[in-house]
């Protein structure tokens, strides 16, 4: 197959572009700077110049390829209080994708988050339109996106979402467990809130990009499925390996003093959401071969020298 990636050379999407070229695919990368064009080149990928914004760029690239694969997003722009924004280029971007595609029975894979999927309780692939306005639900401005990605079956494009853990761990991450890092840095104490019995989903990144590839070949229209390969791990299990590593005391920061603590990271500390991947292991045979999170973090590369976050 001749596929076209969008955040090819982001976190998720430079396991992705090995995963796909050892199994004999072509990849087609997006590529807004000179450095990850240089990068998907090295990896043995085409590349297409441009941004999300580039929407007859992108309609042409999807047009030409056998399947796409949507891992990009406008972090930078949501990150600076462009949240809405980041929001609806996303959705111009799938539907432009969509658009494309529709009539050929072709693949597109979109990237979504479990954070948000179930509050309260364990979330399955069979909870397609969670509720939007529950008060607090820090994925509520993404399920529109995963709502418009599924809908696209009914116009024969072979559509699914990969919701991905909130923790995509391994080497080199720079995600919410490099900060927690920092966090216990800067503060001398490894901190977890309450009594540290939320649950976070997490998956290892060379996972996760297996479990993208196998969507792309395979996935049937409409599918929902999850990267998650631990269900879902206590925030105090996590602040406990730190606090071992960094010698430091590990402690509890109360609900009150948690902004102070950890920043805006603190409302997603707070959210207890597990996520089950049963159906999803089942329907396309995905098994998890790396560590989980505990043991990714006990191996020590996330210590090795101060994150930046």
């Amino acid at each position: 197959m001749r596929v076209f990636v969008t955040g090819a050379s982001g976190w998720i999407g430079s396991a992705v572009v090995p995963e796909l070229i050892g199994a004999s695919h072509q990849v087609v990368g997006l590529a807004r700077s000179d450095a990850s064009a240089a990068a998907l080149t090295a990896a043995g990928a085409e590349v297409q110049r441009g941004t999300l914004d580039d929407l007859d760029s992108l309609r042409g690239a999807a047009a030409a390829s056998d399947g796409v694969i949507h891992l990009a997003f406008k972090h930078d722009v949501a990150f600076s209080g462009g949240f809405e924004e980041a929001i609806e280029a996303d959705r111009l971007v799938v539907e432009t994708f969509g658009d494309a595609l529709a009539g050929s029975g072709r693949p597109l894979v979109v990237a979504a988050g479990t954070l948000g999927l179930a509050p309260g309780r364990v979330g399955t692939e069979e909870d397609r339109v969670p509720d939007v306005q529950t008060p607090g639900n820090p994925g509520a401005g993404r399920h529109a996106i995963t709502q418009l990605t599924l809908s696209l079956a009914s116009r024969d494009v072979r559509s699914s979402i990969v919701r991905f853990a909130p923790t995509v761990h391994g080497e080199g991450d720079r995600g919410f467990i490099a900060m927690l890092v920092d966090i216990a840095r800067t503060r001398g104490v490894s901190g977890y809130i309450g009594d540290g019995s939320h649950r976070w989903p997490a998956v290892h990144r060379f996972d996760a990009a297996h479990l993208i590839r196998l969507a792309v070949e395979k996935a049937p229209a409409g599918s929902a499925l999850h990267a998650t390969a631990d269900d879902g791990v206590q925030i105090r299990a996590v602040a406990e390996v730190i606090g071992r590593h960094l010698d430091l005391p590990v402690v509890s920061v109360s609900p009150e003093e948690s902004a102070e603590h950890f920043g805006w990271l603190a409302g997603t500390l707070a959210f207890d959401g597990p996520v089950s991947s049963v159906l999803t292991r089942e329907l396309l045979g995905w098994q998890p071969t790396h560590p989980g999170l505990i043991d990714d973090l006990d191996k020590g590369h996330y210590f090795r020298t101060p994150t930046t976050g």
